[in-house]
């Protein structure tokens, strides 16, 4: 039998999920099988009374073309249109919900879907123009589709997987460098401006907060469509099928690689050189590279590479023009003690610690003793340890 539903024009999309799935068979086929298959998966979800709130969920993050264009802010009335009318067939679809097992002559006491009082973005008439003007501001704030929510992300088996747990943090936090942050920030202004930007590379020693400053500014410019996408070592040789990917989308996207460090001889050394510059996948607009590195030299240099003049030679140039195709390289110096414990008090500040600074820094110092070294991790480190102390009120032990 035909129904409404197989007029849907952008929203076709619903019923992969299986709670819609199943319960669109059990509507049009009249089947309590299915039926009782989408009120378990309902069940598990907590939404078996508010099937209405669960179907306009999958629409608000469904990937569709007027969330794209929403987002673009490039909307026509056609794909307006289009999308109210799907919106008129959802909603009659999820309010069916009170009245289906009856049809289905189901026992008066059998546990029931039911369409339900909710509070969602598209309000009580989802195709009004006030519910379609909201989910309009909603993805050209937010994204679309798995960008809602989603900063960041890894590429698996060809496609975009989201990160869940991302690190908040914000520049802010981080503590002096002030340069440091101003050049990495004012390059990732212009990328994100439609500007001239460069490939970037972060180097210096570890715990300086090379990957915390890419965190930082991806979190401050997310709601300006900035995404990340971290590659590993491992996939280098697919950068460039990351860019296709990457290059039909509406977003800007860092592409992530952290704590690189490479052989000589290691094939991934062409295809990063490559995806720099010099192959004939251009610089995609929008898509940045973003290494850190504990060396300024990525390739790392063996004692044999020193044999002879004529390779020692050879052997920087290599060097030379792989780190020299960032365009902007950034240098996060090791800290002293007097930087050290500047960044030790600013932290101790933000976290109200109330602690005599003669005694903070001089635990402070003997934390970077015990554990080898300073360095704003090791400082941020010391401050949420005496946090942890100060709120339950133990003794300091190390």
């Amino acid at each position: 039998m035909r129904t409404e539903t197989e007029e849907l024009i952008l929203l076709k999309n619903i019923f992969s999920d299986p709670i819609a799935a199943n319960y669109k068979k059990a509507l049009e086929e009249r089947n309590a099988t299915d039926y009782a298959r989408a009120y378990e998966l309902l069940l598990e979800c907590d939404h078996e009374d508010r099937f209405g709130e669960y179907i306009a969920r999958k629409i608000l993050f469904d990937d569709n073309l007027f969330a794209k264009r929403a987002f673009e802010g490039n909307l026509t009335p056609h794909i307006r249109e289009a999308y109210r009318r799907d919106l008129i067939i959802l909603q009659n679809f999820a309010k069916a919900a009170d009245s289906l097992a009856e049809k289905l002559a189901l026992p008066k006491d059998y546990p029931c879907i039911r369409y339900g009082e909710y509070n969602s973005l598209f309000g009580p008439c989802w195709s009004s123009e006030r519910s379609i003007s909201s989910a309009e501001e909603f993805y050209r704030k937010n994204g679309y589709g798995i960008f809602i929510g989603s900063k960041a992300f890894t590429f698996e088996n060809g496609n975009l997987c989201p990160v869940r747990n991302t690190s908040d943090i914000s520049l802010s936090d981080l503590k002096d460098y002030e340069t440091e942050k101003r050049l990495v920030e004012d390059n990732v202004v212009n990328f994100v401006q439609g500007l001239p930007f460069t490939n970037m590379l972060l180097y210096g020693d570890k715990g300086t907060g090379k990957s915390s400053t890419v965190h930082a500014v991806l979190n401050k410019y997310a709601e300006k469509g900035l995404r990340a996408v971290e590659i590993p070592k491992n996939q280098i040789k697919e950068i460039n099928a990351v860019k296709e990917l990457l290059a039909v989308l509406p977003f800007k996207f860092l592409l992530f690689i952290d704590d690189l460090s490479l052989e000589e001889h290691d094939e991934n050394v062409t295809s990063l050189k490559a995806s720099l510059e010099g192959s004939m996948n251009e610089k995609s607009a929008n898509v940045m590279i973003v290494a850190t590195s504990n060396r300024r030299h990525i390739l790392k240099e063996n004692f044999s590479d020193r044999e002879n003049s004529v390779h020692a030679r050879d052997t920087m140039e290599e060097q030379l023009s792989l780190s020299d195709r960032f365009g902007l390289t950034v240098c996060f110096s090791s800290t002293g003690k007097n930087e050290y414990l500047s960044i030790v008090r600013q932290l101790a500040e933000d976290a109200k610690i109330t602690m005599p600074q003669e005694e903070l820094f001089s635990l402070a110092e003997r934390w970077a003793l015990i554990k080898g070294g300073r360095s704003p991790r090791r400082a941020k480190q010391f401050i949420d340890y005496i946090y942890s102390c100060t709120a339950k009120g133990s003794d300091i032990y190390f």
